[in-house]
């Protein structure tokens, strides 16, 4: 029973890590509300009015979201800094309650200074965070001067909560945070392995399209998790050395997997699969059927997949363990692949090439293992391993053209929700002159994490329907708590931890969250009525809309051009990628593959963030969001094929069993070609350089002289994902409208 209760447990810590990588979100959520609870606690035993325990509450909420450093010793520096920063903005807001005009001319200024402060950083952001928001609660409670030391006690109270639940509490350290993320990431490989288990056994049409789904989304979670790790690994490791050897191995896990599910993929059909298919949604079931090989081999298969994903579950040391794992990795040699179809053997070897990765991400992550009952086939994978660790080295950052001017975003940002801001204060004040705020709240919030003009249009949508829906929420909570001060303030501790929870997953759901909480405070604060949460509606549209007209007229980013100047970046990104790793392959200088490669998955989540808009369920232009979704999905296949190329590039210094071709060379020079032709008619779209199209790459390299050897089973690979890169790349060109050059007869 004890044993079935720790398998339980952690079946469930599996399940909480790959469903909140590093816990990130549930932190956050605990994080907050601590810091109210604790605020509340204080003031309540101080027997503060509730005007009072509100403005606390909202203070300690704002003290802990905004500051979003990863050094516990940044952190305490912004949030000291932050205290004055807010103790300044409640005073100006009491000082210039009365001063309509002088008010609202520095509620403009003061937002426009919050904006341009991001150019600063994350405690520039912060500071600009906390200046908006306290002075935004001074209008909520109604501040004036005679309450200000109370608000100033209700402020210091708040700030310490926030400092005592983030440093001793809650603590976040970026170690820790690295060393979640790192188990998220495990979890959600052995959910991907799970995923194409179950694709092996899908049986009729709905259920291998269900089993494909799965694999889908799996694939795109774990490299979710793969970029979040990345992010962390500077200021999560002791040294560079150490984030480049993690860093490798999650790519090599990571590409490993998605060799494995394209294998499994290929097996099942009549032909080789498009690597598309695990990445467009939506995409053809390639046709085919199970397997065809004996019911042995076919067990075996299943077996080992299962075995696979045990293993990267880690799951404690032994003899039987070991056993698996040299199993596994013996489908590495020939000679232990089973009797089958060439495919099907393809899919074995994918799976040692997996436990490969596992076993080198596992020593990344955990140290040395105990080699005791390591195989030949274990122990030379180790070697390579160890080979590889020893070639790294920390490589030069590459310097950015810095913008200037309105060519800032930032600066540009400031000044749209400047012009946003005055146009709902004016419309605000129309509507009401008590709760005028809320509008220009919406506008500058809709302006968070945007950067063109169709992403605040699908920002201020969500955020409008999330608050429709939280009125209804709010009206029916507000019936039930009455008047009863801590069962409300109960209430909104569950409302704010849910809104943090989901504010990753779902902008509407939190907006939702958000007017639930406030249909509470407005009962508290004695100013509850059906007609206020109604005229928060209104207050909200009002908002979103004068945010979307500015972005739309003062100095606007259209959507086709963000998306355009993204989707040249990742263009460059991926010829930057295949140039390098195809020179290596080709016997060229070894360079920094790993550092590319990373760019190139950045810039394709900066593309993929930035199409939203586009592909948005109610956006009218259904066929350029189908068009949308086919060249991200398009290019996400290439990065898979650039990986791939990259990971296979790096082995060469450090494995004696993979050569350098010098024929490669000559196979990479039509993908770099015409992805530079594409990329010169997505920056201008009179280009007359056209896409080239002719034989296979592998025709390409045929050798002149009968009797010279074809291929070595690397470079075979190899060829493989330069023919899917070409073949995808050249797929770009009838979506973006890029001329295509026919072979000649």
């Amino acid at each position: 029973m004890r044993a079935v209760g720790r398998q339980g447990r952690a079946r469930l810590r599996d399940l909480a890590a790959a469903s909140d990588p590093g816990l990130l979100r549930l932190a956050a959520g605990l994080r907050t509300v601590g810091a109210i609870a604790l605020t509340l606690a204080v003031l309540g035993a101080l027997g503060a009015s509730v005007p009072h325990l509100v403005a606390g509450a909202i203070a300690a909420m704002v003290a802990t979201f905004a500051i979003r450093e990863k050094q516990r010793g940044r952190q305490a520096v912004t949030l000291a800094l932050g205290l004055p920063v807010a103790l300044t903005a409640v005073t100006l807001g009491a000082l210039l309650r009365s001063q309509v005009v002088a008010g609202d001319l520095f509620f403009v200024a003061l937002i426009f200074c919050a904006v341009y402060g991001r150019r600063y950083g994350d405690r520039g952001t912060a500071l600009g965070l906390i200046g908006f928001q306290v002075y935004f609660l001074s209008l909520f409670v109604g501040a004036t001067v005679s309450t200000l030391p109370q608000l100033y006690g209700a402020l210091g109270v708040a700030f310490l909560s926030s400092a005592v639940v983030r440093f001793a509490l809650v603590p976040e350290t970026p170690a820790g945070t690295l060393e979640r993320l790192r188990e998220a990431f495990r979890a959600r490989l052995a959910q991907l392995v799970a995923a194409q288990r179950e694709l092996l056994d899908a049986a009729g049409p709905e259920e291998v399209e269900k089993a494909l789904e799965h694999v889908r989304d799996g694939t795109a979670r774990l490299h979710e998790t793969a970029l979040m790790i990345q992010g962390r690994l500077e200021d999560g490791t002791a040294d560079d050395s150490v984030a480049r050897l993690v860093q490798r191995r999650v790519a090599d896990a990571e590409v490993a997997a998605e060799r494995l599910g394209l294998s499994l993929l290929t097996a099942r059909s009549a032909e080789r699969a498009d690597t598309l298919t695990l990445h467009l949604p939506g995409a053809p079931v390639p046709p085919g059927g199970p397997l065809p090989v004996r019911d042995e081999t076919l067990d075996r298969l299943r077996r080992d997949l299962e075995a696979l994903r045990l293993l990267v579950l880690r799951p404690a040391p032994g003899t039987a363990v070991s056993q698996v794992r040299n199993r596994l990795l013996g489908y590495r040699d020939e000679e232990n692949l089973p009797s089958a179809p060439a495919a099907v053997q393809d899919v074995f070897r994918a799976i040692g090439e997996a436990a490969r990765a596992v076993l080198g991400l596992r020593v990344a992550l955990d140290g040395p293992q105990d080699e005791s009952d390591d195989t030949p086939s274990t122990a030379r994978s180790r070697e390579e391993l160890d080979a590889e660790d020893a070639a790294i080295d920390a490589a030069e950052e590459e310097t950015e053209e810095a913008l200037t001017g309105l060519r800032r975003p930032t600066t540009r940002a400031a000044v749209q929700v400047a012009v946003g801001s005055s146009l709902a204060i004016a419309g605000g004040e129309l509507l009401s002159s008590q709760r005028w705020y809320w509008a220009v709240l919406t506008c500058w919030i809709v302006f968070i994490n945007t950067a063109s003009t169709g992403e605040i249009l699908v920002k201020g949508y969500r955020r409008l329907v999330g608050t429709v829906l939280g009125v209804v929420a709010g009206i029916l909570l507000a019936g039930l708590v009455g008047q009863h001060t801590w069962t409300a303030f109960a209430v909104v501790l569950v409302c704010v931890f849910a809104m943090f929870y989901t504010a990753p997953l779902s902008y509407t759901l939190m907006s939702f969250f958000v007017t639930a909480a406030l249909g509470v405070l407005y009962t508290l604060l004695h100013t509850y009525s059906l007609s206020v949460l109604v005229l928060r509606v209104e207050e909200t549209a009002l908002g979103a809309a004068c945010g979307v007209l500015a972005a739309a007229l003062v100095l606007p980013v259209r959507t086709d051009r963000r998306t355009n100047d993204l989707l040249v970046e990742v263009l460059d990104r991926l010829a930057d990628v295949t140039g390098t790793a195809v020179d290596q392959l080709s016997g060229g200088p070894p360079a920094d593959l790993l550092d590319q490669a990373r760019d190139l998955d950045r810039a394709l989540a900066d593309l993929r963030a930035a199409t939203q808009p586009l592909t948005h369920p109610v956006t009218p232009l259904r066929a350029r969001r189908d068009t949308a979704r086919y060249v991200v999905a398009l290019l996400e296949t290439c990065a898979y094929h650039a990986r791939s190329l990259a990971a296979t590039a790096e082995l060469l210094p450090t494995h004696q069993s993979i050569a350098a071709d010098p024929r490669l060379r000559r196979a990479g020079r039509r993908i770099l070609h015409n992805v530079a032709a594409i990329t010169a008619h997505v920056a201008d779209e009179r280009s007359a350089t056209a896409v080239e199209t002719g034989p296979s790459i592998a025709a390409l390299l045929e050798p002149g002289v009968p009797g010279t050897p074809r291929f070595g089973r690397v470079t075979d690979r190899v060829l493989r994902h330069l023919q899917r890169l070409d073949e995808g790349v050249t797929g770009l060109a009838r979506p973006l409208k890029v001329p295509v050059e026919r072979p000649k007869s």
